[in-house]
């Protein structure tokens, strides 16, 4: 696939050719110690004094597209976090002093190309973009559900939902490009309940687990429900949301919830009642 790379005061290429045999890639570069010129990328594009983002041409372009952020001249820059040793040894090695490697967008019809080093302080990077990295690396717990009592139920008497306390701790990640850090933290607010039986319901916390000694027949005070109708078959899923912010780079702010879910089967059965004489 070619990948041009920014060098010295032109550009270069990699051209790798797909069906040849050794591979072989034919290399075009300027000398890695002379980096590109920085941000600046000509034109007249960035971000203006009224706030808004300027394409090269001075027209009103999205600050952000497909995870780059526009930069002074009206290119959109997203950092290069793919690349391996392998791709810069390519490329002409890591270039001497402060700067990164970033995919550039200016607008045509290529759509994103490079990478390209840019030396000094980065391009334009928002903090959401590092963000949604950040919220990429969140690894949220996995949801067991605590049927109380354990066992099979019985119809008509209460049963406790809860979900095992590791199910229930917030997760943080952080992500960090040139200049920017960003740490997203996702806290579980709430939990469905499908019983399996056509009943749902959703509760604020986790539930509360049932304990031996406490009355069987005493509901559940914050998460529970009552089967009806016997069957071995029961399905039950806990769906935790949870809500995800962001910090970092002197801002914050919320993604989208995120979601897990959790299943157990359960087997409800009538009560029989014994008469003696």
């Amino acid at each position: 696939m070619p990948a041009p790379v920014w060098a010295g005061d032109g550009t270069g290429k990699v051209e790798c050719a797909r069906s040849d045999p050794r591979p072989a890639c034919n290399i075009s570069a300027g000398t890695p110690q002379r980096p590109g010129k920085g941000s600046d990328g000509g034109g007249k594009g960035g971000r203006s004094g009224d706030g808004k983002c300027r394409g090269p041409q001075g027209q009103e372009i999205p600050c952000e597209r497909d995870g780059g952020r526009v930069g002074a001249g009206g290119c959109y820059y997203r950092p290069a976090n793919d690349l391996g040793p392998g791709i810069i040894e390519i490329l002409g090695g890591q270039p001497v002093g402060e700067g990164g490697w970033y995919y550039r967008d200016c607008g045509d019809s290529e759509g994103y190309t490079g990478p390209f080093w840019i030396a000094g302080a980065p391009p334009v990077v928002s903090p959401e973009v590092v963000a949604r990295q950040a919220v990429a690396k969140l690894q949220l717990p996995e949801v067991t559900i605590r049927m109380n009592p354990p066992g099979d139920q019985l119809v008509n008497l209460p049963i406790w939902l809860a979900l095992d306390a590791a199910s229930w701790t917030s997760q943080s990640a952080t992500a960090s490009v040139p200049g920017v850090s960003v740490t997203a933290t996702a806290r579980p607010v709430k939990v469905a309940w499908s019983m399996g039986d056509g009943t749902t319901r959703t509760c604020d916390g986790p539930g509360t687990a049932w304990t031996a000694g406490t009355d069987p027949r005493a509901a559940s005070p914050d998460c529970g429900h009552v089967y009806r109708r016997a069957s071995d078959a029961y399905r039950v899923t806990a769906t935790v949301t949870w809500e995800v912010t962001w910090a970092g780079a002197g801002q914050s702010g919320t993604v989208p919830d995120l979601t897990t879910s959790g299943q157990v089967q359960t087997r409800v059965q009538e009560s029989q009642a014994v008469i003696s004489r």
